[in-house]
């Protein structure tokens, strides 16, 4: 049997090698230029978000971010000035750092004020937008009358009964249950109803009574069913005026009664 040359499997078996190694390189240097790419994309990537994200800082809290203008809508009774004036010591300041809390401690010193609600529109300007409490009559305190809210807030203290706001007499004053019934009436009555209303009492929860203008009595009982017993009162002030009879009695709405 015949043997190759020794030397040619030697140079044989070196050519190998060097492809070997030759192939490994450009395994090496194509894994590592994917892996160069990968790492100059991700470094965009970032350095593109930090650049937003400090642009977004540096703009929010810019002097042309800050706070140069309060606008005041919803206000009848309180005049939208004096809001806005409340607002001087925060006016500079960026709109991100004005705080509810901040907004919420102005607005408090202001009773009148019983809901309200803010927008910011860039770049410099806050929305007030309120909702102001609703009179349901007058109260006869020590300090002369007081027209209140159904939650016994003071909304201003007339002179005189205002025309169209019941005076409300009631055991336990504001804080009295009675009262609270008597609030809650006078909020279920119709414009119309209400309109003809002098005066309420209530010694207790149960008891409401309701004096109209051409001197008839209603006597409404509870504040429950107040929504069914207002239809109810109405319809019998359409079929029997008030100046035509001296008493309704709603306490029972489904058999309501006049004389």
């Amino acid at each position: 049997m015949h043997s190759g040359d020794p030397r040619a499997a030697k140079r044989a078996l070196a050519a190998a090698a060097r492809e070997r190694r030759r192939y490994e390189r450009q395994e090496v240097r194509r894994f590592t230029k994917r892996s160069r790419r990968r790492r100059i994309a991700w470094s965009v990537a970032i350095g593109s978000v930090l650049a937003l994200v400090v642009v977004v800082v540096v703009g929010a809290y810019s002097p042309l971010m800050a706070l140069r203008e309060v606008r005041v809508e919803g206000a009848q009774r309180i005049a939208p000035a004096e809001i806005e004036a409340a607002f001087a010591p925060t006016l500079g300041t960026p709109l991100p750092l004005v705080a509810s809390a901040d907004v919420h401690e102005v607005l408090t010193a202001f009773p009148l004020i019983e809901t309200y609600s803010t927008e910011t529109i860039p770049p410099g300007t806050v929305v007030v937008r309120i909702v102001e409490r609703t009179p349901v009559g007058v109260v006869e305190t020590g300090d002369g009358l007081a027209l209140v809210d159904a939650a016994g807030v003071v909304i201003e203290r007339p002179s005189e009964r205002p025309e169209g706001q019941p005076l409300i007499t009631t055991d336990g004053g504001i804080a009295g249950e009675g009262f609270r019934a008597a609030a809650a009436v006078i909020r279920s009555l119709p414009a119309e109803v209400r309109g003809q209303l002098v005066a309420v009492q209530a010694e207790t929860a149960d008891d409401v009574q309701l004096e109209l203008g051409g001197g008839a009595s209603v006597l409404w009982g509870s504040a429950e069913e107040s929504a069914l017993k207002a239809t109810v009162l109405a319809r019998l002030m359409g079929a029997a005026p008030p100046d035509t009879v001296t008493s309704y009695d709603v306490s029972s709405p489904r058999s309501p009664v006049w004389e």
